[in-house]
């Protein structure tokens, strides 16, 4: 008898898959939106900082329905993506990595802001006087200091991403194969006649993904501060 059967093995599969993606795209606009917010000071910063968090206090579901109206076949940037470019994003799997990618964006955006601010800005003081370009300084300095922040960041975002449900079930629906991950697998089995079984597997399944990703990035984080140090 297999460990897992093909349903849990779909949604856990498409989960993985959902959330490396997720994380992986967001990354880079994470450690520039966190650069903007630990770094520079502009008018309007305060409300840039209540956008970047907002689907922190937003209930996911109406995250889900903004995304929809953006990015639905008919939405506003949506509607323009599949008319010129043949791009939809809606009810798709990509979609539901767009959707855990939002709603766990805040949460990297805030570990590696948290990190950079704690960086000693002497420090890059001196390596421009050395020579180095702003660029350099960022690369050699700056990110390498950053990168507990970043390694926090990161497995932060992938744990909330494995557990999104409320926004990717509005913007994707429920699609087995597409869009149905373990939440929403597990969501699917409980409101399932008999499906108990399956509903409790599933929970094992996701509190044993859990303790690994919590573990790897235990793991990680002690590294990378052994390397920092």
């Amino acid at each position: 008898m297999p460990l897992l059967s093909p349903f849990e093995t779909e949604a856990l599969l498409l989960s993985l898959k959902v959330s490396a993606t997720a994380v992986a795209f967001s990354l880079p606009l994470g450690i520039l939106v966190a650069w903007v917010l630990a770094r520079t000071d502009f008018p309007g910063k305060d409300i840039f900082n209540a956008l970047v968090h907002l689907p922190l206090v937003l209930p996911p579901v109406v995250v889900g329905y903004l995304l929809l109206v953006l990015l639905g076949r008919r939405g506003l940037i949506g509607g323009w993506l599949d008319a010129h470019l043949g791009i939809v994003i809606a009810f798709t799997w990509t979609g539901a990595a767009v959707a855990a990618a939002v709603m766990a964006f805040p949460l990297m955006v805030r570990a590696i802001r948290l990190s950079l601010e704690t960086v000693d800005r002497r420090l890059e003081q001196v390596a421009r006087t050395l020579g180095a370009s702003p660029l350099r300084v960022m690369l050699s300095v700056t990110l390498p200091l950053t990168l507990p922040g970043i390694v926090a960041g990161v497995a932060l975002a992938f744990a909330r991403c494995l557990g999104e449900f409320g926004a990717t079930i509005t913007f994707v629906s429920n699609i087995p194969g597409v869009s149905r991950t373990l939440p929403l697998a597990l969501y699917t089995a409980i409101n399932t006649p008999g499906g108990e079984a399956d509903a409790a597997r599933l929970v094992v399944i996701s509190l044993v993904l859990a303790f690994v990703a919590i573990g790897l990035s235990e793991v990680m984080a002690r590294r990378v501060a052994r390397m920092v140090a």
